[in-house]
């Protein structure tokens, strides 16, 4: 009797997780993406609030981006992958149109023209919805042809790549370029290239760099090269941004001055500290222990894009998500890197802790895609 009622409990038990796994696949929500993603926006807004300086204004703002973002990814992640590959031309010709709008009409600001101004509406940063239509845009292409990618095929992405890539550098905005070329480089990688034409690039990429330093690269881009080579040969000019960076982090030590106690930020030693330097607060005052915390959180939410685009069921879905989910990655490798005096600062943000609504809501768009193609393939088992 005993026997037959411990088996009714646990068959109604594996009910309800079929019936609750089936409300999620209805929905076409990833439960644990969801999850680390609204945990992260949280932390996000716990640290922002104590980097600019208790600024409820600037919390509101970041918070009103979360919601759209939420908004944007819940939406996208109802249409089908199969669907969003038929409108990828139309979207990489829209978004080098504008482009060349913000080319030759665009929006100026601190010295770079980066924005299309709609008086009373909005101004927004065509380059930032470039980082989804760039592996979009790549994955469809090669999802058409067998893979590994042929020479051929790699040139046409390439120049597929290089188009968009030279509209923004040229705005300038060295960091979002770079970006968008290592989300569409990071398709042909997930679709098979071969090392010989890897290693190949990583030999070109020598000359191609001391081509852009002579003839290409802006003055301010080239301080900060040699500000990343010796910081202290300029401590209170170019230098002055990592040096207060890599001193708030050792203040912190292990666990932390504690919440709203930073010296370097709150005294204004350290400069964009709610942009792209906040990390440095996150290590003044919650220590090795709360950087630990927020990496283990992105390290997860890498795992489950690399899962995702394990179980892919399309080519099309799974270049697709292996891209989003190493040009996340890199997202948070650059950040932390240039903060730390590991890599030259080229201005990109930490994803979801610092300051920007644009790239908010671009990031949650990304991770509504990732959902669309993990939630829309056909399940063998609701478990």
């Amino acid at each position: 009797m005993n026997m037959t009622g411990n088996f009714d409990r646990t068959i109604s038990q594996e009910d309800v997780l079929k019936r609750r796994a089936s409300l999620l696949q209805r929905l076409h929500i990833d439960g644990i993406l969801l999850l680390l993603l609204v945990t992260l926006a949280c932390a996000g807004l716990f640290i922002l609030y104590s980097a600019s300086g208790k600024n409820w204004e600037l919390l509101y703002k970041q918070a009103s981006s979360f919601a759209i973002g939420l908004a944007a990814m819940l939406v996208i992640a109802q249409i089908e992958p199969r669907f969003m590959a038929r409108w990828v031309p139309l979207a990489y010709l829209g978004g080098l149109l504008l482009l060349v709008w913000v080319e030759l009409f665009g929006y100026t600001a601190m010295g770079a023209t980066r924005w299309i101004h709609i008086p009373g509406v909005m101004r927004f940063q065509p380059s930032e919805l470039m980082k989804i239509i760039m592996p979009m845009t790549i994955a469809w292409y090669l999802a058409r042809h067998n893979l590994p990618p042929r020479l051929k095929h790699i040139a046409i992405s390439l120049v597929l790549i290089g188009m968009p890539v030279v509209l923004i550098a040229k705005q300038p905005d060295l960091g979002t370029s770079l970006l968008i070329l290592a989300a569409g480089v990071f398709v042909l990688f997930v679709g098979g290239l071969r090392w010989r034409w890897m290693l190949g690039a990583l030999a070109a990429a020598v000359p191609l760099a001391v081509a852009l330093w002579t003839f290409y690269m802006h003055d301010y881009q080239k301080r900060r090269v040699l500000t990343f080579l010796d910081p202290e040969n300029d401590p209170l000019g170019a230098g002055w941004n990592i040096i207060q960076s890599k001193a708030a982090i050792g203040s912190g030590g292990v666990w932390g001055k504690g919440w709203l106690q930073g010296t370097q930020s709150h005294l204004d030693f350290l400069p964009e500290s709610h942009t792209d330097f906040i990390i440095a607060v996150l290590g003044e005052e919650f220590g090795m222990v709360g950087i630990a915390i927020l990496l283990l959180l992105y390290l997860l939410l890498i795992a489950r894009g690399l899962m995702i685009t394990a179980q892919a069921q399309t080519l099309f879905g799974k270049l697709l998500a292996g891209s989003l989910t190493l040009t996340f990655f890199v997202y948070v490798f650059v950040n932390i890197g240039m903060v730390s005096g590991l890599l030259p600062v080229v201005g990109v943000p930490l994803p979801f802790i610092s300051l920007g609504g644009t790239s908010l809501v671009t990031l949650l768009s990304s991770f509504g895609i990732l959902m669309a193609i993990h939630t829309h393939r056909k399940w063998i088992a609701q478990v």
